[in-house]
This record gives structure tokens, sequence and C-alpha cells, in this order.
């Protein structure tokens, strides 16, 4: 492949969002102090992130083409063939840009490895020269990441890296029936995650870690599930969380591994408020309202992320 560009894909700092949100820095300072807070951590983060962005954007700059953009334009971003994609964050914004390109190569730059875990940020600035030579050479190495797939009966489709959340946008409870595996249920519950392998050590562990607390708590076997999934499996695993069993409502189906080509298929019973979103962005979501059905698959296509050479 012939790549001519470089997208820069970035979020707002704290500090940036704590402005936008008191219209200054100074009312921002007060807020956070009054309330004893030390309003230089977020300074300090602040300054440091964009150290490393203005290194970035530069170096892209002199080996091609350079755009920068907000990730709040994702969405509605055209990316080309001969793109490469940057993204400057945390480990969120990785797996939010990786489900709006089209398998362009994806590079996860740490702007701040002493704050940020970077499990999807193997590169810091002071590689970025360097990879990107060799992406535009074509001499790099790459991992595929699955993903998986919501598509409604209404021919809307949401992609997810991490996770799919199918379910109220409140903490309250809903009612849905379930298909899969030639079974089908009626379920209440505060909703149902779906999980990639990259995902898998994520929001799925949390929900693991609480089964087995409960386990452990109420019996006297200490066994333990542990789930492992390598990131280009071609595997999904949906849980429900908090079943409710009723006249209504049953539990039978609340859990199960979904494998190309099979179909997890949820048709909402929820008068309002329903929601399937991705990646924890709530704010970028597909309605989920009584008469809407969801398809839950494997995508058709994998991310592609850089690594480093071995």
């Amino acid at each position: 492949m012939h790549y001519e560009n470089v997208i820069v894909v970035t979020g707002s700092t704290r500090l940036e969002q704590l402005v936008h949100r008191f219209n200054t820095r100074a009312q921002a300072r007060f807020y956070i102090e009054h309330n004893g807070g030390d309003f230089r951590v977020y300074e300090d983060e602040h300054d440091t992130f964009h150290r490393s962005l203005d290194h970035v954007l530069k170096t892209a700059g002199n080996l091609g083409r350079m755009k920068w953009i907000d990730r709040k334009f994702l969405p509605n971003f055209l990316f080309s063939e001969q793109d490469i994609v940057v993204a400057v964050g945390q480990d969120g914004l990785v797996a939010n840009t990786a489900k709006y390109i089209l398998g362009q190569p994806l590079v996860g730059v740490n702007p701040d490895p002493l704050r940020n875990d970077g499990v999807l940020l193997p590169f810091t600035k002071d590689d970025v020269e360097k990879i990107l030579k060799s992406v535009f050479q074509n001499r790099f190495n790459a991992r595929q990441v699955t993903m998986a797939q919501a598509t409604t009966n209404d021919g809307q489709t949401l992609l997810a890296f991490n996770d799919l959340f199918i379910g109220p946008a409140t903490h309250t409870s809903a009612r849905y029936t379930l298909r899969f595996h030639d079974k089908s249920e009626s379920q209440s519950s505060s909703g149902i995650i779906v999980s990639t392998g990259a995902g898998s050590t994520g929001w799925l562990s949390s929900v693991m870690n609480m089964s087995n607390g409960v386990f452990s708590t109420f019996q006297s076997s200490k066994t333990t599930v542990t789930l492992n999934m390598a990131w280009d499996e071609d595997r999904l695993v949906y849980v429900v969380r908090e079943p409710f069993r009723s006249k209504h409502s049953q539990i039978s189906l609340t859990a199960g591994i979904i494998s190309s080509p099979e179909t997890l298929t949820i048709e909402s019973q929820i008068p309002f408020n329903g929601v399937i979103f991705s990646d924890g962005i709530e704010s970028d979501y597909l309605q989920f309202n009584s008469g809407c059905s969801v398809d839950i698959t494997l995508a058709g296509k994998k991310a592609l992320m850089v690594q480093p050479a071995k």
C-alpha cells in the first residue's frame, strides 16, 4: 500500500475539559483549589501531553501531508486508503479511533508514560519518526484485532474495538428478548456486554471478578473462572448483567461465546432510553427502544495495530 498522509487524532486533556466547563482557567483553578485539589496536577498533565503532541505533529508534518483532528469528529471524518492514523492520548482513544477507520495502520502514541497505562500505546513521541518511516516504506509489524459489530433492523451499524453495551441508558432494568443458538427467552437485566479479545481484560474482566467474588463468598470452593482471549481470535463473549428471574423473565442464557458466523439477536422491549454504545463512548450511540432488534456478530474487518519491531 502507498501511504501519503498522516492523520493525528487527539482528545481533550482534563484541564481543557475543566476550562470548557468553567469558561476560564482561573475559574477552573478556583473550583479545584476551593475543593482541596491540586490544580498543578492538571496543568502538569496538560503540559506534558502538549509537549508530546507538538513533537508528533512536527515529525508527521516533516514526513508527509499531516492533518490533526479531534476525536469528536471521528464519526464524520472521511479516511482514505493512503492514510496512516496516529492516536495520541489514552488507551480509550485508540479503541475509539479503530472503529472509524478502514483498516489503515493505527499507531498508538503514549504522550505521558508516567500517567497512562498504555496497553494500546506501544510508542512514545521519541519513536514516532522511526515508526512512521517504517510504515511509509511498508516495513512494519502489525497486530490484527477482532472487532464486534451491532446491526439494527433498520440498517444502522456500530463497531466495537473492546466491547458493546446494549441496554438502558440509566441504571435501571430493561426488558428484551434474547436469541442465541436456536434458543430464545425473555430477560430483564441492567444490560448486556459483548466483549472482544482486546476488551476481555477490561469491562468483561470486572464482571468476571464480581461473579468470582460472589461465588467464593457464599461457597466453600475457591475455584475462580478466568477467560484468556487473544486479540485476533474470531470469537466474542456476551454476558448479561444482573439478570432477574421472574414470571416474565428467565436466566438460562446469561452468557455465551459468539463465533463466526453465529449471531446474537436482541429484541428491545424498552419503551424509551434504550441504547447501544461501544467502547465506553455513551454519546455516540444507537437507539434501542421497543420495536428495534439488533444482531451482534464479528465485524467483517479487523483493526490493524502497528507494533514495535521484533
